[in-house]
């Protein structure tokens, strides 16, 4: 971070934007009030407020950018999804290996596998997918005498090496743009100005008047509504992942 530009806002750089974009609208919809509060809002101040809006926008999260975060997303939720299927063949090759592999689904690690899988969780299912290979790789003779094939444990490793450079091209990206936002800080800190002086007019407009806009007046309230609209991002993933499911991929 900037330490001579420190960011003033108390929210994702993604969240900024979209948070002005209320505000903008409800400023657009009360803009008599505003003027006649002062002429300093009138249509010209909404003007160059949405252009910046538009500028924090493109800086944050430009459109090429954000194509390509969403077909890593969802190549990383075919492969979860595929990979259950799989967890599920190994499951019940492991249950029939109780007499010659001493282990639980839970001891194995595809307890926990599973759950990562259920929850969409990259780097939980990585991280378990790695103690189940390692099982798997020591009790692989056992495995194979119940069926275990050698396509379903490349299909294993493949999902872990797909699912490792995806979420490593994640944070790369990731990476990139928070340092191109570090540098231009002065930018967002100043939408965030403006967006914070409108919301103040709000209230005192509003205060003693029409409570019920108030809310549409305060950063914390707005911040709230921001994340409610993007909670299915927040699985492990930057995107929500597609509507239709995609079935799991049987192995051979």
């Amino acid at each position: 971070m900037n330490s001579k530009s420190p960011r003033s806002y108390n929210c994702k750089d993604e969240e900024l934007p979209p948070i002005c974009r209320y505000v903008a609208l409800s400023m657009k919809r009360d803009l008599p009030d505003f003027t006649g509060f002062s002429p300093r809002f009138n249509e010209e101040f909404v003007t160059n407020y949405e252009t910046a809006i538009t500028k924090v926008e493109d800086l944050v999260s430009p459109q090429s950018e954000t194509a390509e975060r969403k077909k890593i997303t969802a190549r990383i939720a075919t492969t979860l999804n595929a990979l259950s299927g799989y967890a599920s063949y190994l499951g019940g090759y492991l249950e029939m290996a109780d007499g010659s592999i001493n282990l639980s689904a839970t001891d194995f690690g595809l307890s926990d596998l599973r759950k990562g899988i259920n929850v969409q969780d990259p780097e939980k299912v990585i991280d378990r997918l790695k103690n189940v290979l390692y099982n798997v790789n020591k009790y692989k003779a056992e495995l194979t005498e119940q069926g275990f094939s050698e396509d379903l444990n490349s299909k294993l490793n493949e999902a872990l090496v797909s699912l490792s450079a995806d979420r490593q091209e994640q944070y790369r990206i990731q990476t990139n743009r928070r340092a191109l936002v570090d540098g231009n800080l002065e930018l967002t800190n100043s939408l965030y100005a403006t967006m914070k002086r409108i919301c103040q007019t709000g209230k005192i407009l509003y205060r003693d008047t029409n409570t019920f806009k108030i809310p549409e007046y305060t950063f914390t309230e707005l911040k709230k509504k921001v994340r409610r609209v993007s909670k299915p991002k927040e699985n492990g993933t930057e995107e929500p992942a597609n509507g239709t499911p995609v079935p799991p991929v049987s192995p051979s």
